[in-house]
Parts: structure tokens; C-alpha cells; sequence
């Protein structure tokens, strides 16, 4: 039985923290902007630091797991 918790964390988290889809930190304009489609260098560390973030927390302290089939 696999487990297929990372990989729907994993997924989940690119989808919502995709800079300048849902949000983006920081906007071009100010600090935070929602859906403008666009992105930054600056922006993309920031997204990349966060998802780095979360995944530790979900997958190391939470210890999320999920077995089918």
C-alpha cells in the first residue's frame, strides 16, 4: 500500500501557493495582491519559503498519511 499523503499535500500546496494565481506576496503594488496572474522574482522566493514551511510542518510534525486502495 503506498501512501499518498506527501504527494496530495505536495499538490495541494503548489496549486494554492502558485504566486500570482490566488495571491501573491509580495504584489507589485502592495504587499499583497489576489489574482492578478502575475509574478516576481521576489515573489517566487517568498511562495518557495512558504511551501518549503508547510511541507515540513505537514509532513514532519503532523505526519499527515493516506493509503488506498
Amino acid at each position: 500500500m503506498a501512501d499518498w499523503g506527501p504527494v496530495f499535500v505536495a499538490v495541494m500546496l503548489f496549486i494554492l501557493l502558485t504566486p500570482g494565481l490566488l495571491i501573491q506576496i509580495p504584489g507589485h503594488t502592495k504587499v499583497v495582491e489576489f489574482g492578478n496572474f502575475q509574478t516576481s522574482g521576489v515573489s517566487i522566493l517568498v511562495h518557495s519559503v512558504i511551501y518549503f514551511a508547510l511541507m515540513c510542518i505537514f509532513l514532519l510534525a503532523v505526519g499527515i498519511h493516506m493509503y488506498l486502495g
